[in-house]
């Protein structure tokens, strides 16, 4: 699908010349002829991309931005500022407002359109990462693992699942439980630094769901780095008294109470050691699958798809 681009000046001729090349290039683009215009379609439909004249009557380019940054629906529109030449302390406004990149006038095309191509590329990538751990997320995992296969490489796709992290949650409040997600994440970078594996990668699905790319040698001595230290690491998130018995009770909606074991991994890896992986949709229904499997054993464990 293509990006949409609203383009916002008061000259109608840069309006049509810049709508035009734009086009031609791919995206399509959408034009208003002032700020108020502007505002307005940003906030029914937010554009990918805002490309804002910054001298405009009645409402400038940096009011315009000011507002689009105050508006939760439209504060992360990437926005890149047009500006005269001679205008620097417009260039320094705007990017203490948040524009993400500016260009000056008149400005080459082809640069206008490479800086359009960075900011989006850009603004893609912060939209993948997870804001709680900083972990890529469901784009650039599958793009990891498709280049991988496409590649011939020899991978290990493992599928990392907290057990009990629920009840945990219940009971402690949701920023404990953050601090556990992170901790997870922390524990997974940490062993795939540890086993020195060349093509290591770490991701965050969502929730206490993470994604992780592995060598298919380093499968085994991954999961066992995992076990390790997340079992070491577990308890320091727990109250004491709750440690030392091992486990949580927490009430139901109907006060009834119920005890849960403390968190454990589960951990599902679907290899191309035993077949060949034909697509990363492949690779993550075996993973998940085999994640199911090691929630069957109680504890931090994993299970590896051998089937040939």
């Amino acid at each position: 699908m293509s990006e949409r681009i609203l383009v916002v000046d008061d000259d109608p001729d840069i309006l049509q010349f810049v709508r035009l090349n734009l086009e031609l290039d791919g995206f399509v683009v959408e034009l208003a002829g002032g700020g108020r215009e502007a505002l307005e379609k940003a906030a029914e439909a937010p554009p990918d991309l805002m490309l804002l004249d910054v001298m405009m009557p009645e409402i400038d380019g940096l009011t315009v931005l000011r507002r689009l940054r105050s508006d939760p629906t439209t504060a992360n529109i990437p926005v890149i500022v047009l500006t005269a030449r001679s205008l620097a302390e417009d260039r320094v406004k705007g990017l203490d407002l948040g524009a993400d990149d500016y260009i000056t006038k008149p400005f080459d095309l082809e640069e206008l359109i490479a800086r359009v191509r960075t900011v989006l590329r850009r603004s893609q990538q912060m939209r993948d990462l997870s804001p709680l751990t900083g972990l890529p997320g469901n784009f650039r995992i599958t793009g990891r693992l498709e280049e991988y296969l496409d590649a011939g490489e020899m991978v290990a796709v493992v599928h990392a699942d907290l057990d009990n992290f629920k009840a945990f949650n219940d009971h402690y409040g949701f920023l404990r439980g953050d601090t556990v997600i992170k901790f997870t994440a922390r524990t997974l970078l940490s062993a795939a630094e540890a086993v020195k594996d060349p093509i290591g990668f770490v991701g965050h699905v969502g929730g206490d769901d993470f994604v992780a790319i592995v060598h298919a040698d380093n499968a085994v001595p991954f999961c066992e780095d995992i076990i390790g230290r997340f079992d070491d690491g577990i308890l320091d998130y727990y109250d004491t008294a709750d440690a030392l018995q091992g486990y949580i009770e927490v009430t139901d909606r109907r006060g009834e109470r119920h005890a849960f074991p403390m968190c454990s991994l589960s951990m599902g890896v679907a290899t191309s050691e035993h077949r060949r992986l034909t697509s990363e949709w492949e690779a993550s229904s075996i993973a998940s699958e085999m994640k199911e499997v090691a929630k069957r054993t109680p504890g931090t464990n994993y299970q590896i798809d051998r089937r040939t």
